[in-house]
């Protein structure tokens, strides 16, 4: 497979001569100036691309051309950022970028409670919460009606919790589940937002009656729009599991599961419309089994993220080593190159280690961390050529 990198620009403190130096080939990045909505140019994408390839690289995917809120919920602006969309797929196409990682993900992206859980080597990794979240649910956001979405142990934890909780404790919530996960990858939110929880609130209420059925005619809609497009000019489009895989603060999730990705890849039976197979956000749900979903889904996956979970009896979940936890990585690079060894991945979430906690690289996306990682499943990809190898003689 193609060794990517997801790179955030020239404002990235890991730089293109770092990535080359460690022998990526291709470069997953965005027009992360380029305001959501808004149509991409022939001049921008090229300016880009140009700078990746005065480095020996190529632009390999887009990650990501953001889906506008409203396209999402189905506001009256729904067409016309549709058409943009549209015009900005064609620019990429003529620019030769085929493949297109996107989501469908209501309001918040990633969600994680800690950026820098300590392990005891000395290294931290990113961590799921399970109380503190639904704390933060009930008592941060007092979202109406989210007792309803916990059981009465849960609701017993947070309470004991908010007996002892800080006001310190409260606003890291905050900082980390909406600011510092969503504010690089979501235009939505701000470093320097005064009101980030009313900010959030405001967006929530866009969702107000929308179901999972809902949610899910609203990206078949945007789907078969675009798909004539993806046509002319063989753009890629490929989705993004939810993660965590499961409906959060009451807004639906519609990519959760096998059955959630074979209906969306029904629903519109086209081979442009097909899947980013993040082993991460599938393995942090208990109830996927993501062997057996990559062996389906292979055939329709245009890009891969390699990186693993461990989950536990309390909801909680953690990014593991990438040669370890429920992803089963080997035998997911064993699927994956077996069906198209030109196929894109990156490594994903790496740890923070080595003095990278004192660089301000973004959340999970640390340099040693993910270079280790990388180097990890270089190791595996060569293993597994040669038994694919070995095979053919």
């Amino acid at each position: 497979m193609e060794k990517t990198w997801r790179w955030f620009g020239p404002n990235d403190k890991v730089t293109l001569d770092m990535l080359r130096q460690i022998g990526v080939e291709g470069i997953v990045t965005s027009l992360h100036s380029v305001p959501i909505g808004e149509i991409w140019t022939v001049e921008a994408i090229r300016a880009v691309q140009e700078t990746i390839a005065s480095h020996d690289m190529r632009w390999s995917v887009v990650e990501s051309l953001p889906v506008s809120e409203e396209i999402k919920y189905a506001g009256p602006g729904r067409d016309r950022l549709i058409e943009n969309y549209k015009v900005s797929l064609a620019h990429l196409g003529q620019c030769g970028i085929h493949t297109v990682c996107y989501n469908f993900m209501p309001v918040i992206d990633w969600i994680r409670t800690e950026l820098e859980y300590p392990l005891g080597d000395g290294t931290s990794s990113l961590y799921f919460d399970y109380i503190r979240f639904a704390y933060f649910d009930l008592k941060i956001l007092a979202r109406e009606g989210a007792e309803k979405d916990y059981s009465d142990d849960t609701l017993a934890k947070v309470e004991a919790l908010d007996r002892v909780i800080t006001e310190d404790e409260r606003r890291h919530l905050v900082d980390v589940i909406i600011v510092k996960t969503q504010g690089f990858v979501n235009a939505n939110f701000r470093d320097d937002d005064d009101a980030p929880v009313r900010t959030f609130k405001a967006l929530m209420a866009l969702y107000d009656g929308i179901t999972k059925e809902k949610l899910r005619e609203n990206l078949v809609y945007f789907l078969r729009a675009i798909m004539p497009v993806c046509e002319e000019y063989g753009m890629q489009m490929c989705i993004h599991p939810d993660d965590p895989p499961m409906p959060v603060l009451g807004l639906p999730r519609i990519v959760t599961d096998e059955e959630d990705i074979a209906w969306m890849l029904d629903a519109v039976d086209n081979p442009l419309n097909g899947l980013t197979f993040c082993a991460g956000s599938l393995s942090s749900g208990a109830h996927n089994d993501v062997v057996r979903m990559a062996r389906r889904f292979a055939p329709r996956t245009r890009f891969v993220h390699l990186r693993s979970c461990d989950v536990f009896d309390n909801g909680n979940f953690i990014e593991a080593p990438h040669t370890a936890g429920r992803a089963n990585l080997v035998e997911l690079v064993r699927i994956f190159e077996k069906q198209d060894p030109t196929l894109p991945f990156r490594v994903d979430h790496g740890k923070t280690m080595l003095g990278d906690e004192k660089v301000g690289y973004n959340p999970g996306y640390s340099f040693h961390g993910r270079m280790l990682a990388l180097g990890q499943v270089e190791g595996m990809m060569a293993a597994v050529r040669d038994e694919i190898k070995n095979q053919l003689i």
